[in-house]
């Protein structure tokens, strides 16, 4: 996301369209850090941010974030938006849920983040809102109506079931069907491993119960994942679906959070984006997190897309490498440290 919806949000307060609280609370989903409050701006905040590496560059800057929304009495809130029209929609659900009438909401994102039809989206919702252009996006704003009902039913996000049996939410990687390059790695993992093994990046724990189900035997399994919503969905999924399988599971940056323990197979569909810009970089940390993470005589498989240059990678920490397969979009490779 651009550091510009971030000034974009603050802008109503600093130009005096909006003004500033002089005290109470206010939630602000979404949070990210590097932001700057109107001198002025006397309410208290309370940081709600989910993907773990900006939780972490909200705690260096001084903020104490939580990954979940508070049990606290709000007098506005703050929506700062990302690439996914449902988890937008469903922080405006709950900022409308812990304001109370009368209550400021204010809403910022640039055009990647869908912030026009996410202003008309309310408008159709019966929602009066006020908007200003600021810094290459939009800031938007309302105050709560006595009923919004029907607006935070319309807007809430609603439980998705994949294959009949992953609970999933909009906001999620691939919320609503396993991702193709998961499903290439997951007809091909083994069916005779009886180690443990560790799922980095591992989502709503597609790729670990697959590994459970093919191979009965397996010891145990980690499960790291940056996005704290996702895991908690993934914790759900295996204790529904592999209730016998020992699982641990670890909200932690990959990249950037050293993992303590050594495995026998590490399987993985790494990520490749942050926000909306492409990073290769972050892919290749998670390839270094691997490398270091197995055993002498361990495993790795995962899967990318196939213009992603992670072989030399695989050549400098692995004793031999190989890419099973590909099609049109997605690489197999494997190998052993």
């Amino acid at each position: 996301m651009s550091r510009d919806s971030i000034k974009t949000l603050f802008h109503p307060f600093h130009s005096g369209d909006i003004a500033a609280p002089d005290g109470g609370r206010f939630l602000f989903l979404g949070a990210e850090a590097g932001f700057a409050l109107p001198a002025d701006f006397a309410a208290a905040l309370d940081c709600v941010q989910s993907l773990r590496p900006e939780y972490r560059r909200l705690e260096a800057s001084g903020r104490e974030p939580t990954p979940t929304l508070p049990e606290a009495a709000y007098t506005g809130a703050l929506v700062l938006c990302g690439k996914h029209r449902g988890e937008n929609e469903d922080r405006i659900a709950k900022a409308l849920q812990q304001v109370p009438a009368g209550g400021l909401v204010v809403i910022a994102g640039g055009k990647e983040d869908g912030i026009q039809p996410l202003r008309k989206r309310l408008t159709q919702l019966g929602l009066s809102v006020e908007a200003l252009p600021k810094y290459h996006g939009w800031a938007i704003w309302l105050y709560r109506p006595d009923d919004v009902a029907a607006a935070i039913a319309a807007l809430e996000a609603k439980p998705v079931l994949v294959e009949d049996r992953f609970h999933t939410l909009p906001g999620l990687f691939s919320h609503d069907r396993p991702d193709p390059g998961s499903q290439m790695l997951a007809e091909r993992l083994p069916t005779d491993f009886d180690g443990n093994a560790a799922d980095f990046g591992a989502g709503w724990g597609y790729l670990s119960v697959m590994l459970a189900e093919r191979s009965p035997r397996t010891a145990r399994i980690d499960l790291f994942e940056a996005d704290y919503n996702a895991l908690e969905h993934a914790k759900r999924n295996l204790a529904e679906i592999c209730p016998r399988l020992n699982a641990r599971f670890f909200w932690q940056d990959i990249a950037a959070e050293p993992v303590k323990e050594k495995y026998d197979l590490i399987i993985m569909n790494p990520p490749f984006h942050e926000g909306h810009a492409a990073e290769p970089g972050l892919g290749q940390a998670f390839v270094r997190a691997a490398i270091s993470a197995l055993k002498g005589g361990g495993r790795l498989m995962l899967v990318a897309n196939r213009g992603l240059p992670y072989e030399p990678l695989l050549a400098e920490g692995l004793r031999e490498h190989t890419e099973v397969c590909r099609n049109a979009r997605f690489k197999l490779l494997t190998g052993r440290k």
